[in-house]
């Protein structure tokens, strides 16, 4: 018989013992459970060819060959990178509710595979930029009835949005973006009637700071290099300084605007939690007056 025995050749039955052994090998190595060892067992002695062999042991080590070796040592995920925020779990908030008033989901959060939150005459606000995610998956549901709520994601996760609308909307703009590698998934779904559901792509705070910061370090790069081109006469320096000019016009314009935004924003934030705040004041008001009137209906 050769090394490399034909499939079609018939099996013996100590063909079938030495499959069997390296089964009971792998059951006892914590390889297979009881269940696989079971099924593979049967279908060893069911066996009658070498080709019904083969596929039983395919995925097990041969017998005195060791397994390759496996690392004790936990590799980190490099800081900052979607997989380290990918975490698992059941996530640390699995739902909101706004009636009359509103809510904020933000910060270092856990988003769990679903997300559901509700808005009656209320708006709410689910900020993922810091969040960590249970899944690579995750949905966010939302209902929105004569109110409104935001979604907040970061730069380069995949947004899908599903949401149905009547006298309302949901927000499409982010959709069709590709996700960056290893990035989750976020679908937006839900229903709004007289109401909506936005859906926007921002960039922490942080990260704006940081990107600043980055360009201000290449503007002075650039101008650095411009000083060390050849150029001779006052020619030369006036065209540089031009340039420098020029850059810092840019860059003033640019900063300006991105300051009025923020502003912008943060005084918008600042409105809704204000309104927030007096819906929940108005409503702790008529709780607290109904409590008197049944207090003094029950006393009469």
């Amino acid at each position: 018989m050769t090394d490399e025995e034909p499939s079609e050749l018939r099996a013996s039955d100590a063909d079938r013992e030495r499959v069997a052994e390296q089964l009971r090998d792998a059951v006892a190595e914590g390889r297979l459970d009881m269940e696989e060892f079971e099924e593979r067992l049967e279908a060893t002695y069911k066996a009658r060819t070498y080709g019904e062999l083969t596929p039983i042991t395919r995925d097990l080590p041969a017998a005195g060959v060791g397994a390759p070796p496996v690392s004790m040592i936990k590799q980190t995920a490099p800081s900052g990178s979607w997989a380290e925020r990918i975490v698992g779990g059941d996530g640390s908030s699995s739902w909101a509710v706004a009636i009359m008033a509103g809510f904020q989901r933000k910060g270092r959060w856990t988003v769990p595979k679903r997300f559901n939150s509700f808005a009656f005459w209320g708006g709410g606000e689910i900020d993922l930029r810091e969040a960590y995610f249970a899944d690579r998956e995750v949905v966010v549901n939302c209902v929105a009835i004569m109110g409104g709520m935001n979604v907040v994601v970061p730069p380069g996760v995949e947004v899908v949005v599903r949401g149905i609308g009547v006298m309302g909307g949901f927000d499409h703009r982010e959709e069709g973006v590709p996700g960056e590698p290893g990035a989750p998934r976020v679908i937006v779904t839900g229903f709004a009637f007289w109401g909506g559901v936005g859906v926007e792509r921002k960039l922490t705070r942080a990260e704006r700071l940081r990107l600043k910061e980055q360009r201000r370090q290449e503007k002075l790069e650039r101008r650095a290099a411009r000083k060390e081109l050849p150029g001779s006469g006052s020619h030369g320096r006036d065209g540089r300084d031009t340039l420098d000019e020029l850059d810092d016009v840019y860059d003033t314009a640019r900063e300006a605007l991105e300051e009025h935004r923020d502003l912008a924003r943060e005084r918008h934030e600042e409105r809704r939690e204000r309104h927030a705040q007096r819906h929940e004041l108005h409503r702790e008001r008529r709780e607290a007056r109904r409590e008197d009137r049944d207090r003094r209906r029950h006393r009469d």
